[in-house]
């Protein structure tokens, strides 16, 4: 018989058994028809039964009879208790949902190759300094000059690639008034090449579209934003679009009508994990390619089959240093502080793999991913610890079951076979209930760390690889639930276990030992919860300084750019239209991560060891901002820069020593300022940074020969008299080109979204560990009920006994649960020392709060014992309700 009809027979079984006895009682009937006694034929033919189970054995395979047979009863098993494995599936679906979930955007973010040729040859090019606090340092960023130097350097080891940091520009394929949002991104002319992409239309860069500043303007679009906004129209070979850099400056802005050329294939949207580039274009381009001071761009180095890491790290190392060496040198104020050369030169040069491209998203998330897929995987195991103990408990009750089928000839593989096969049906279904939650959760996820005007990108597909990660899990899981019980069934005394079952104090000690594990990650899980949920609330309450409530910011261009006089006249139009209480001018808003930055000289003396910021603002800025004045005056319409400042108090503690700074004078280079003023503290970056020392200078900024600078872009700062400003946005966005039809409004945002932007990490953080911490405490407790519920079930007649002879209900529940109770201490305090030890790997993604406050130690103790006690209750309860009389009548 072949094999296909031995299998197929095994899933056609009473089929089978009806062709089996019809051929058996054909041969009796035969025999009959020859002359033979009916009873004599049937002694001849033998045992009826064994005859079936040889025939059976030989017509079908019987390892494959016996899974199906095994499957179809530990389906029953599952259905005979409808609540406990609902419960139970339910428990470990949400738990390997959420390992999943969090693979999918590791995946996303961190491991996924990128879709080019080689992408493990790809590495990234970062400085490492250790700053004044002793931190060590990363940055990125380079300067063109010395990019050009360093590649020139490794053209025999090593192809660099200058790819500039992903920005949302404004792009216009008509007119003016048809300006739309596009994220854009300078790259070198041979990248493509070098990353072997091929176009799936028209033609991409090459290196002489890369050579002089300005001199192609070319673009090639990506195929996501080519199907996006063009529909995938091939005639869009050979449009133009209009766009300007977003310098602040005219003699700094580089505006030109690009040519489109070519479409990227579909699966390359760029180098950047977490962001989808829609329009590449030249990086001579780009206004800071001329530069040695604008450190604009990433570096990828693409290594030659064969090259070494370290000699081209080496090579690059002393390039990078020799340069800036020279320019330091050679930079004004630097030249005059050799302390302040030597500290800027302490740094290295690495080379890191970059096979899944290099982000600031990578950056930002990595150690939060890591730590999220800690908080899941513990989540797992306690579910997996819940649900193991649950099997330990029905593996108690089938003991005299298995016992009996070894005592009719079941093999120890067999009684493996049965057990493992309950856990693989259990394992199977969680998987498939986790795997609608992580294509649910894991999008969820990505939809809460979009800033408001710059929206994560991250592919999350359902392919081999989450596939292969969730066929992993799921053997993993098969493996924790079933395997003790299964290696427990295999061992199994037939006698034993027919007069009255094993010792059941070993399996009670197996069960309070997962009970104290379960604790112990609980207690972890809820611990990590407490820190980030107090980071959270210690951030999103951090005093600003300023007032973000009603107020509205429009980021403004002027093409081409205009002198200060036409800003002005559209600030004061803007303060015309009904509902606007204030309306001031600034280069960008405070908290949007721009900065300016440089070293002080005061009154002459040479600079210092740390640097100053500065943000140009008009007057009447600091009233509409509400930042409150320490001493001095306003700036007046009259006020330039250089000229005039106003500091804040960190400004004035650290270069004017607790003086009174009103009347000093500080330079920047050559511009030279007079403190007019001193205000309160105001984040300028970023909320998590302690307070920089700013400097706040004239909006209107003169040239050498005193002429005023026309300018670009800047962002008018709008206080309106509704609570809700968005509510006046589309009116404030249509006033400002009414009156000057050469400004365009690019970007409008509430400065109260901009202030939440700043805890986007730390809320998703709390949000998700507070949520994990839930479920966790959930499954603990259902784990430690079911523990007490087997414990008082086992113990029934003991009970019975004791009450019989006159114990009270007090002594009845210290008895049931004291072993439990000692595995909860047991487990927290193992939490205790875990939580502390692990606490350290986290600290940067805390904010003021420390792990061993007595606080973040004691609520998750109390939370573990008040889980405990409840969950103790209903076992308590059943056991002080035992009637003495009937239960040692049924003994």
């Amino acid at each position: 018989m072949s094999w296909w009809s031995r299998i197929a027979n095994v899933f056609r079984s009473d089929r089978l058994s009806r062709e089996i006895d019809e051929e058996m009682e054909s041969h009796i009937h035969e025999a009959i028809q020859q002359g033979r006694d009916t009873a004599e034929a049937r002694r001849a033919f033998g045992s009826a039964l064994r005859r079936r189970e040889e025939s059976r054995d030989f017509r079908l395979v019987p390892w494959l009879d016996s899974l199906r047979a095994d499957t179809i009863f530990g389906w029953r098993k599952l259905m005979k208790k409808k609540v406990t494995s609902a419960a139970a599936i339910l428990s470990l679906g949400l738990a390997i949902g959420a390992c999943t979930s969090a693979f999918r955007l590791m995946d996303a973010l961190l491991l996924r190759p990128l879709p080019v040729a080689s992408p493990e040859r790809l590495y990234g090019l970062s400085r490492r300094v250790t700053d004044s606090d002793g931190k060590l340092q990363t940055f990125d960023g380079w300067a063109y000059p010395a990019f050009r130097q360093m590649r020139e350097a490794v053209k025999n080891e090593a192809e660099l690639m200058a790819i500039s940091y992903a920005e949302q520009a404004d792009v216009t394929y008509r007119s003016d008034v048809e300006m739309e949002k596009a994220s854009l991104q300078f790259v070198s002319g041979w990248m493509f090449n070098t990353l072997g992409i091929h176009p799936a239309a028209g033609r991409l860069f090459t290196e002489n579209d890369d050579l002089k500043p300005g001199e192609h303007p070319y673009a090639v679009l990506s195929h996501d934003y080519w199907m996006r906004r063009f529909g995938g129209d091939p005639r869009v070979i050979g449009r133009t679009f209009r766009h300007a850099s977003p310098t602040p400056y005219a003699a700094d802005a580089v505006e030109a009508v690009y040519e489109i050329v070519g479409v990227a294939p579909e699966p390359f949207t760029g180098t950047e994990p977490g962001t989808a580039i829609d329009i590449f274009v030249p990086t001579m381009m780009h206004p800071g390619a001329p530069h040695d001071d604008w450190t604009w761009f990433r570096t990828l180095a693409r290594l030659r089959p064969g090259v070494a890491v370290e000699p081209v790290r080496a090579r690059l190392d002393a390039i990078a240093y020799a340069f800036e060496l020279e320019r330091a040198k050679t930079s004004g104020i630097g030249a005059q502080n050799p302390a302040n050369i030597a500290r800027s030169m302490a740094q290295t040069l690495a080379l890191e793999p970059a096979t899944a491209g290099v982000s600031g998203m990578q950056k930002d998330y990595r150690r939060s991913l890591m730590t999220l897929g800690v908080l899941v995987a513990l989540v797992l195991l306690i579910a997996c610890a819940n649900v193991a103990n649950l099997m330990t408990a029905q593996a108690a009750a089938r003991e005299r079951e298995l016992a009996l089928r070894v005592s009719i000839g079941a093999g120890r593989w067999r009684l493996v076979q049965l057990v493992l096969v309950e856990s693989v049906l259990l394992a199977f279904l969680s998987a498939s209930a986790g795997a609608l939650f992580a294509w649910w959760s894991a999008p969820f996820v990505v939809s809460k760390i979009n800033p408001p005007d710059n929206p994560a990108h991250l592919v999350l597909p359902a392919d081999w690889r989450v596939l292969a990660f969730g066929l992993a899990l799921t053997l993993a899981v098969t493996c924790l639930l079933g395997l003790a019980p299964a290696l427990k069934a295999s061992t199994i005394k037939p006698a034993s276990a027919l007069r009255g079952g094993s010792d059941p104090h070993s399996r009670r000690r197996l069960m309070h030992a997962l009970i104290a594990l379960q604790v112990t990650f609980g207690f972890l899980v809820l611990f990590v919860a407490g820190l980030f949920v107090t980071t959270f609330d210690q951030l999103s309450h951090r005093p600003t300084g300023f007032s973000a409530e009603r107020l509205l910011t429009l980021d403004t261009i002027a093409q081409p750019a205009r002198p200060p006089v036409y800003w002005e006249q559209a600030t004061e139009q803007l303060r015309a239209v009904p509902g606007v209480e204030a309306v001031a001018l600034a280069d960008w808003p405070l908290l949007t991560g721009g900065s300016r930055n440089g070293e002080v000289s005061i009154n002459g003396a040479p600079p210092g060891p740390t640097w100053a910021y500065f943000l140009a603002v008009s007057p009447g800025w600091i009233a509409t901002m509400k930042i409150p004045f320490v001493k001095g005056r306003d700036f007046r319409n009259t006020d330039t820069s250089p000229g005039a400042a106003l500091v804040n108090q960190t400004f004035a503690k650290t270069f004017f020593s607790g003086q009174s700074p009103l009347g000093k004078v500080f330079a920047k280079g050559s511009d030279r300022y007079e403190v007019v003023g001193v205000v309160q503290h105001a984040p300028y970056k970023n909320i998590r940074d302690a307070i920089l020392p700013v400097a706040y200078v004239p909006f209107h900024r003169v040239d050498a020969q005193g002429a005023l600078r026309p300018i670009r872009t800047a962002t008018f700062i709008v206080r309106t008299a509704t609570s809700n400003p968005l509510a006046m946005a589309s009116i404030l966005q249509q006033e400002v080109p009414h009156g000057k039809p050469e400004f365009r409004v690019s970007n409008v945002r509430a400065q109260t979204d901009l202030v939440r932007a700043q805890a986007i990490r730390e809320r998703l953080l709390a949000m998700l560990a507070l949520f994990f911490a839930i479920v966790a405490l959930l499954l603990a407790g259902i784990g430690l009920y079911g523990v007490l519920d087997y414990s008082v079930l086992q113990r029934r007649r003991e009970i019975g006994i004791r009450m019989a002879i006159g114990a009270r209900a007090g002594d009845i529940a210290w008895r049931v649960t004291v072993e439990v109770f000692r595995m909860v201490l047991i487990g927290a305090g193992a939490g205790i020392a875990l939580g502390i030890g692990s606490a350290r790997y986290i600290e940067s993604l805390l904010y003021q709060v420390r792990a061993t406050d007595p606080a973040m130690l004691a609520l998750p103790w109390l939370t573990i014992l008040a889980a405990a006690l409840l969950a103790a209750l209903p076992a308590v309860i059943r056991a002080v309700r035992i009637d003495p009389v009937t239960m040692l009548r049924a003994e």
